[in-house]
């Protein structure tokens, strides 16, 4: 039987990049609230530790591991493995220390994602040949983190250079083993992609998946023209598995059919007023329980 587990972001809580959507709850609390739900695993936010001995005896009070945390890296745009390098260092050794079993490379260089004032028409685009030398200093990076003991799972993202899928083929094409991928649905959906399709054609490099869930009564009416990705979060262009627009039953069951073994992580940014964190984690989890079950995973802690 396949095994699987699954995992939260604690963006549901707290925002980093739009604080007015974020819930006045400490990290404490919000380890309760997901692990109340049934998620074992949690990624990593702007309120965790970066000291593993403040950090594990945290996790371990709320019966929680750390399954992953963003790397907001920046070869696209500078193209600087020193740098890159110097600054991911700490957190390889706060992921060994604590046991994550990978960190998610996110590339914010030449990225609009984070820029309310840009919409989402003029992200940029890389030539042929610049895509190519990108994945090419990727996997050098990817490869890099893995020899130091931890490695990186490849996050496509809305705004970035990597968003279409035509762009994440490109990407993956050139790219090598070296820089595994972080299959996120919602993302590639958002985007007009078949997460399906990408399962098919990448399954044997995908490491981490995030299940988050797309409202299409959003994202098809945003102008693009004028709207920006964080224009999109704000209207609750995201959400969790059972709450959206995704069928996770096929997604989770293509998963399976390629023998996916690993993390689930539910991500969906979206406000908490609106949307209590902890009933959305209740409602994700029911839905990925009863998809994952179908499938034939069993799910562990």
């Amino acid at each position: 039987m396949l095994k699987a587990k699954l995992g939260m972001s604690p963006i549901a809580w707290w925002n980093d990049d739009l604080p007015e959507l974020s819930d006045d709850v400490s990290l404490e609390e919000c380890l309760r609230q997901s692990r109340s739900a049934g998620f074992t695993g949690m990624e990593m936010g702007r309120r965790f530790p970066s000291d593993p001995d403040e950090m594990l005896p945290i996790l371990k009070a709320a019966d929680v591991t750390l399954c992953g945390g963003w790397f907001s890296g920046t070869l696209a745009a500078d193209g600087d493995l020193a740098a890159n390098k110097a600054r991911i260092l700490p957190m390889i050794d706060l992921f060994k220390a604590v046991g994550a079993p990978c960190i998610v490379y996110g590339e914010v260089g030449l990225s609009i994602q984070g820029d309310r004032s840009i919409p989402l028409a003029r992200k940029a685009v890389l030539s042929a040949d610049q895509m190519r030398a990108y994945a090419r200093q990727v996997t050098e990076f990817g490869e890099w983190c893995a020899d130091q003991g931890m490695p990186l799972s490849y996050h496509h993202h809305m705004g970035a250079v990597v968003q279409f899928e035509e762009e994440l083929d490109a990407f993956m094409a050139a790219s090598g083993v070296g820089i595994p991928l972080l299959l996120d649905a919602g993302h590639l959906a958002f985007a007009g992609g078949d997460p399906l399709a990408a399962i098919d054609k990448h399954h044997a490099r995908i490491s981490h998946v995030h299940v988050k869930d797309i409202r299409r009564s959003v994202t098809d009416t945003l102008d693009r023209e004028k709207e920006s990705f964080l224009d999109a979060v704000i209207k609750g262009a995201f959400t969790v598995p059972g709450d959206g627009s995704l069928d996770f039953g096929a997604i989770v069951q293509k998963c399976a059919d390629h023998g996916y073994e690993g993390w689930f992580v539910v991500e969906a940014e979206q406000d908490p007023v609106a949307n209590p964190p902890l009933k959305m984690a209740q409602v994700g989890h029911a839905e990925l329980m009863r998809v994952m079950t179908a499938a034939g995973y069993e799910v562990i802690s």
